[in-house]
């Protein structure tokens, strides 16, 4: 994960640059479906800050982290709040959250850790709370422009959903 945080803190404007302003209204709907007005969401791994910064205008309470230190510095910008330098392995939130959204950030963690991160974030949740998580589809993991990552296939694949843990 190191080698992938170091690409995100070199590269950090230009990323920002190329997904703040993707559209990403399709996914956020059966999410905050479940989400009561006002609820609280983490924004696991929140990279640009972009659904930070939607949430936000949504009037939801948006608690926001990443692991490369450019990252947080350029959402916290963009969302004006600050964003948190932290890992996955670092999460110690207990019983805190309505929503949990991890869009294309679980996915830079090895398939051998992903059970112990899904643990500390479904802890996370509040009773009857809900996690948004997104993979590539490849079924292995990868290096691939310096970032590492690991894709899962499952047997029964929807496009996108979201359940109640």
């Amino acid at each position: 994960m190191n080698d992938t945080v170091t690409y995100y803190d070199r590269n950090a404007e230009r990323f920002v640059r190329e997904t703040a302003n993707v559209d990403m209204s399709s996914a956020y709907a059966p999410f905050l479906a479940y989400i009561p007005r006002s609820g609280r969401i983490l924004d696991a791994g929140c990279g640009s800050g972009r659904d930070s910064l939607y949430f936000l205008q949504k009037e939801y309470e948006v608690v926001a982290f990443d692991a490369s230190a450019e990252m947080c510095r350029l959402a916290s910008e963009l969302i004006g709040q600050t964003v948190y330098q932290k890992s996955f392995e670092d999460i110690d939130w207990i019983s805190e959250f309505d929503g949990i959204w991890a869009c294309a950030s679980l996915l830079h963690l090895r398939r051998n850790s992903i059970d112990s991160v899904l643990y500390k974030l479904r802890r996370a949740l509040k009773p009857n709370g809900v996690m948004f998580v997104s993979f590539k589809l490849r079924d292995e993991e990868w290096e691939e422009g310096g970032r590492f990552f690991s894709g899962f296939f499952p047997a029964a694949y929807k496009r996108s959903s979201c359940i109640s843990v």
